[in-house]
């Protein structure tokens, strides 16, 4: 009688051990910032210097008047297909 409760202890402890167990994955919470209320708004920095102005150049000549006669060219109007 003690070889059978020695060997039904043994069958299930073996039984027990064959068991397969799934892993339990936790997933950890994501964390939300929430910003907080505006603070106060600071001093005003300091204002910039002025950049250099470069140099204007010089003007050119004025150009003699015509003799009357204006010519107006036209682009040429695009082939149709």
């Amino acid at each position: 009688m003690n070889s059978l409760k020695i060997s039904i202890a043994l069958v299930a402890a073996l039984s027990l051990m064959a068991c397969d167990r799934p892993t339990v994955v936790t997933v950890p919470a994501t964390t939300v910032t929430v910003p907080g209320p505006a603070g106060a708004t600071g001093a005003t920095g300091a204002t910039g210097s002025t950049g250099s102005t470069g140099s204007t150049g010089d003007t050119g000549a004025t150009g003699k008047s015509g003799t009357g006669s204006t010519v107006i060219v036209m682009p040429a109007a695009p082939a149709s297909n």
